[in-house]
């Protein structure tokens, strides 16, 4: 039988592109079809033929059918017995079928050695060619010399081989194509929960409030200067978040003396989605610099400096110019520029192509060092947007804080955290720590001291 011969069962998009890439790689590929002389168009250089006739020319067998009309495959127990089936098949949902598809294969045809494989790749990535080999390609089953066999096609492809175990590990890898976006889960949540708890919360201060107290109806205000509150404070937050597990984990190691112990479940998943949170809290900081850039052309904006300037016409006096003023609004905006041009920079080193062309010490620099700093100068950016706001009680409207005031409570406690972290006799500490020293536990040195002490004893008796 010849070795670099393979069979396909099934002439759908996933199959065909399948067949063009093990053409393309060397290999002589063959389709079984219910319908060999209308089965659409193949990929050239490739036949079809009946799926007992396939299944007899090939020893590896790639299965690109439905698990819904897998049924006629035990009829073919007999010409499949000793060959290599790859389930590459999906479901639509989780917990579809009481076992999992490759599970049901083995089952059909127990003679055959199943392997689970090739199930996460599309087929466009398998169009896309040599650009797409970073991508994984997971195998389970229970025969070693099987998996190896699929590994070795799954490598002369350019994809990287993962070995998850036996057939029991199937139904893990078909719900892998299911997941949506599972490493966003929590940072998604976190956003939503912020964007609606602070958009709730300023629309009650300044839109309610004014109809309230003044009978004015400032509702137009919610699309964009509301929207520009909202927009930069949970990104602020959202910034502080990705540092906190950090300054956590710290005093946890600090605390139990040893980094050998296991961090809780709740801050492992925080801190494995810390690249998440950050590049939610760029998207929000770009949305508060486009809709700064809008300001000076908004109706409202033009039509109040219009009048303003009217009313000092009439009146024949001019404002004075105010040096105060002009500090604080030109190093608030100073501030945020140069927030923004960092965060740019955290946004950039965390793709893949550019972190992959940085040694972990250049990487851990800048988003550790250079997060931190940026941390720092989005926090002082809204502490000069404030400026001398908390004296003013008519900005605690129904007893409420600002918006901005909340904003800065994470951010200012992960800061001074943080300060304390870099004192030299805590640093030293932790920097011993994570090089593998332990402090020894107080209880089992006095037990010791106890022990000898008595051994001690009885030698003097």
């Amino acid at each position: 039988m010849d070795q670099d011969m393979l069979c396909i069962f099934g002439t759908g998009d996933l199959g065909r592109s399948l067949g063009q890439r093990l053409l393309q790689t060397g290999y002589r590929v063959v389709y079984g079809s219910r319908r060999p002389q209308s089965c659409g168009l193949l990929p050239p250089g490739t036949q079809a033929m009946s799926h007992e006739a396939a299944a007899q020319s090939a020893r590896l067998v790639f299965i690109c059918i439905h698990r819904e009309n897998y049924d006629f495959l035990e009829t073919l127990a007999t010409q499949l017995k000793g060959k290599v089936l790859v389930d590459v098949s999906n479901n639509l949902k989780k917990n579809l079928y009481p076992e999992a598809n490759a599970e049901y294969l083995q089952r059909l045809i127990p003679g055959a050695q199943v392997v689970k494989g090739f199930n996460t790749l599309s087929a466009w990535a398998l169009q896309n060619g040599p650009s797409d080999a970073n991508r994984q390609v997971y195998l389970c089953g229970n025969s070693a010399e099987a998996k190896q066999a699929v590994a070795d096609v799954a490598t002369k492809l350019g994809f990287t081989v993962l070995d998850r175990g036996s057939l029991s590990a199937a139904r893990e890898l078909e719900d892998f194509p299911l997941q949506l976006f599972p490493e966003w889960r929590l940072p998604m949540q976190l956003t939503i929960g912020l964007t609606a708890f602070f958009f709730i919360y300023v629309v009650i201060r300044d839109v309610i409030y004014a109809y309230v107290k003044d009978n004015k109806d400032i509702s137009f205000r919610i699309m964009v200067s509301l929207a520009n509150k909202v927009f930069p404070t949970v990104s602020l937050v959202m910034l502080s978040l990705c540092y906190l597990p950090g300054v956590i984990a710290a005093f946890l190691q600090l605390y139990r003396g040893t980094k050998y112990k296991r961090f809780p479940d709740w801050l492992d998943r925080w801190m494995l989605c810390r690249k998440q949170l950050g590049l939610v809290a760029l998207a929000l900081a770009s949305l508060h610099v486009l809709y700064t850039l809008i300001i000076p052309i908004r109706y409202y904006v033009r039509y109040r400096l219009a009048a303003n300037t009217i009313s000092q016409i009439r009146e024949n006096k001019t404002s004075p110019f105010d040096t105060t003023m002009a500090w604080r609004t030109d190093s608030y905006y100073s501030m945020g520029a140069l927030g923004f041009g960092l965060y740019l920079l955290l946004g950039i080193t965390s793709l893949p192509s550019v972190s992959n062309m940085l040694s972990w010490r250049e990487f851990s620099f800048i988003q550790s060092k250079l997060g931190y700093l940026t941390l720092f100068v989005c926090t002082f950016h809204t502490y000069l947007y404030g400026w001398d706001m908390f004296l003013r009680p008519s900005y605690y409207k129904w007893y409420t804080l600002p918006n901005y005031m909340l904003s800065l409570v994470v951010p200012s406690a992960v800061l001074v955290l943080k300060l304390l972290l870099l004192l030299p006799c805590v640093d030293r500490t932790l920097t011993r720590i994570r090089q593998g020293w332990e402090r020894s536990d107080p209880e089992s040195t006095l037990s010791r001291l106890v022990s000898i002490a008595i051994s001690h004893s009885q030698l003097k008796l």
